[in-house]
């Protein structure tokens, strides 16, 4: 018995465990986000509401001050749709435009980031020089830039650069005649010629759009092993059959986060003629509850975009496993 009691008396305690390594990177990530997620629920999410709200309602000013909102449904919407003369046009134009630009933006980044992969002479310079225009492009030199009239020009290549009048396709860049006549021998159609002349006369534009993207391809190139195209040189595959077969399934990857990246940087661009057509709505007298309206549709529209682009793109994206 006393043995017993003895052996029961001196247990051992329980020895309490320090927090995993997994479990101290997991807080360690919340305390990194928690200003992100503080703004949000307190700055970000209460505006989203007022608009949701307002774009639902009509201000009425009161004789003493103030306002009040008064219920009015989906007139708003209504109204943007069927009653404003140019909502539709100018989204249904800005949605058109934006769906030709974002393949040529995400082929030249591709193209470009090819070439800066080879090994070459002044690499990391040529590099810096492709991003330079993502550079000029942002914040305070962006401004600046809207009131250069050199830049516009050289933006818009359909004026003349003496009187900014409207000049015939002599001064682009290239023309339809030109490219008809490259692609003569090439069983294309007009669209195809249409497309190609649009995106080398508006070169200026995807450069400048590029840059994030030309370097998000190149991380994915040079992710790839080079053992892999040393298998397909002694294989003896052509450069041609090793891009398509290669490069293009392993950076597929890339090619759906710029995809997508790029048609939210181009829905949300400054210059964006629809985000421009709204904020002028918005500083109308009592445009604040239409504008609401407008940029709810626009975002649902957006949304939808995204949504199909990521559909039709997931199902062609290859990922390496690495076990």
């Amino acid at each position: 018995m006393n043995s017993v009691s003895t052996v029961k008396g001196t247990a051992p305690k329980k020895i309490r465990k320090s927090a995993s390594l997994d479990k101290r990177k997991a807080r360690g990530g919340w305390i990194f986000v928690l200003p992100f997620i503080i703004g949000l629920l307190l700055v970000y999410l209460p505006v989203v509401y007022d608009s949701i709200k307002y774009s639902f309602h009509e201000i009425k000013i009161l004789q003493g001050g103030g306002y009040r909102l008064e219920w009015v449904g989906l007139d708003n919407y209504q109204e943007a749709i069927f009653v404003d003369p140019s909502f539709v046009r100018t989204l249904t134009a800005g949605v058109q435009q934006l769906l030709f630009d974002i393949p040529a933006i995400v082929i030249f980044a591709l193209f470009i980031a090819v070439l800066l992969n080879q090994k070459m002479v002044g690499r990391a310079a040529f590099r810096a020089i492709f991003f330079v225009p993502v550079i000029l492009s942002t914040g305070l030199i962006s401004d600046i830039d809207i009131g250069n009239t050199l830049l516009s020009y050289m933006g818009d290549t359909s004026r003349g650069i003496d009187t900014g009048e409207v000049a015939d396709t002599t001064s682009q860049i290239v023309s339809m005649a030109d490219i008809g006549w490259l692609f003569r021998n090439m069983a294309v159609g007009t669209e195809l010629v249409t497309y190609v002349t649009g995106a080398v006369n508006n070169i200026f534009d995807i450069i400048n759009r590029s840059g994030v993207q030309m370097l998000i391809f190149l991380a994915g190139l040079q992710s790839i092993s080079p053992a892999i195209y040393e298998s397909c040189a002694i294989d003896g595959s052509t450069a041609w059959e090793t891009f398509w077969k290669i490069t293009i399934p392993m950076v597929s990857p890339m090619i759906f986060v710029n995809m997508v990246y790029t048609i939210i940087d181009s829905f949300t661009a400054s210059s964006n003629n629809v985000m421009a057509y709204i904020a002028g709505v918005y500083n109308q007298p009592g445009g604040n509850v239409l504008s609401s309206a407008m940029s709810w549709m626009y975002f649902l529209i957006v949304v939808l975009i995204i949504a199909v682009a990521s559909a039709v793109l997931s199902a062609y994206v290859f990922y390496q496993r690495r076990d």
